[in-house]
């Protein structure tokens, strides 16, 4: 196949050619931001799910319908390291300047921009990686206290009622949000809660790991009543065969039945692994109709491309002592595993492995879920840490000062 044709995408957030079976959320949530535009209770969202799912993607195509239909959109990720008001200072001020295009709520965002300005100045000493542009003088009084709860609080009441005088509303896209710190996630929700109760039309979007749910109910423990809590997993098996079938049908290529289904079990309907198996099968393939022999060509390299891609990048960012951790769950299977069984396959004490643990889940490879038990974040992952360490060498400490085989 002509390799400059290859419909698939596999890429962190590359939009696929056919987003298959999730039509029913992109509704629900399309619903949730207009009642919100007309001053009706909507609910906020968080879309949770493992890797390489297709949170990104949806996150970004439900955007794209708000804007669509008019609605004033943010777009943010969460990365380690930075804070949330250093991620949204710029983005709001963006909003506040665009809603101050409108006559009917140009008094509204340039007081929204005033309070930006307080927030700003006085919270930069509290998380002094706040870099964004003043357009106004602070009003004094007005979300410069210094207190990240109440201010933000403060700051996204302007904002809502700017586009509330805007006849719109302000949906704010938030990635990765499993990497904002709990009392930085506390104001946040607190600020949402705010806005809900003055019927503001404000609206968070967000994205994360399974383990964000908790993570929000430990901020606040009125989150779950806040939020909806859609799980995006494996795409059914109809969603799935579409998904492949579509993009290959538009090029004119069909493919056969087990050679679809054989798709379908090797990519466990993940919507990332769906398109790097498509991908490479296209490459593969010399002509149509594509049979099963050239999807199990196409693995070989589908595989290598998942293990120096995909899953290295997030095994390289792992300290010798969490490797061997992860390892030992790949042992186990595919989980989730009790952490004493983990502890057991070590030979070692739960206790000495809770650091360990607990450093794995903040770096999102892994989470919880429900008490004691652990899973990886990443589908596979058992698979490829039996891969890149083989053999039973980690199972003896003195392997962490070896080199993994590259």
């Amino acid at each position: 196949m002509n390799p400059i044709r290859n419909p698939f995408a596999p890429g962190a957030g590359t939009p696929p050619p056919e987003l298959a079976g999730r039509d029913a959320l992109r509704e629900s949530l399309r619903v949730a931001l207009e009642r919100a535009r007309i001053g009706r209770p909507a609910k906020s969202a968080m879309l949770v799910g493992l890797r390489g799912v297709g949170k990104t993607v949806l996150l970004d195509r439900v955007r794209d319908d708000a804007e669509m239909a008019g609605i004033q959109t943010v777009r943010l990720e969460a990365p380690e390291g930075r804070s949330l008001p250093a991620l949204l200072a710029p983005q709001l001020r963006q909003a506040l300047l665009r809603l101050s295009q409108k006559e009917a709520a140009r008094d509204l965002a340039i007081r929204g921009l005033r309070a930006l300005a307080g927030f700003a100045s006085r919270l930069k000493v509290t998380y002094n990686d706040i870099e964004v542009g003043l357009d106004y003088e602070a009003e004094p009084g007005l979300a410069d206290n210094g207190d990240l709860e109440h201010d933000l609080q403060a700051l996204m009441e302007q904002v809502g009622l700017a586009a509330k005088a805007a006849d719109t509303a302000l949906a704010m896209f938030i990635d990765e949000l499993q990497y904002v710190p709990e009392a930085q996630l506390a104001a946040l929700i607190t600020a949402l809660h705010r806005t809900s109760q003055r019927q503001l039309p404000v609206v968070l979007v967000g994205a994360g790991l399974p383990q964000l749910r908790g993570q929000l109910g430990n901020a606040k423990s009125y989150a779950e009543r806040l939020f909806d809590f859609p799980v995006i997993g494996a795409l059914p098996p109809e969603a799935a065969m579409q998904a492949i079938e579509i993009p290959l049908r538009d090029e004119g290529v069909a493919i056969t039945a087990p050679a679809l289904h054989e798709i379908l079990r090797l990519s466990q309907g993940y919507a990332y692994f769906l398109q790097t198996w498509g991908s490479h099968t296209w490459l593969a393939a010399d002509n149509s109709p594509i049979g099963i022999d050239v999807v199990r060509k196409a693995s070989i390299t589908a595989v290598a491309a998942l293990d120096e891609g995909f899953f290295r990048v997030r095994f390289d960012r792992c300290t010798p002592k969490e490797k061997r951790y992860l390892r030992a769950m790949a042992e186990l299977g595919d989980g989730p595993h009790r952490s004493g069984d983990v502890a057991a396959c070590l030979d070692e004490k739960v206790s000495s492995l809770a650091p360990t643990r607990s450093t794995l889940i903040g770096k999102g490879m892994v989470w919880s879920p429900t008490h004691g038990d652990t899973a990886f974040t990443v589908p596979m992952f058992a698979a490829f840490m039996q891969r890149i360490m083989p053999g039973n060498a980690w199972r003896e400490p003195e392997s962490l000062t070896r080199r993994e085989p590259r």
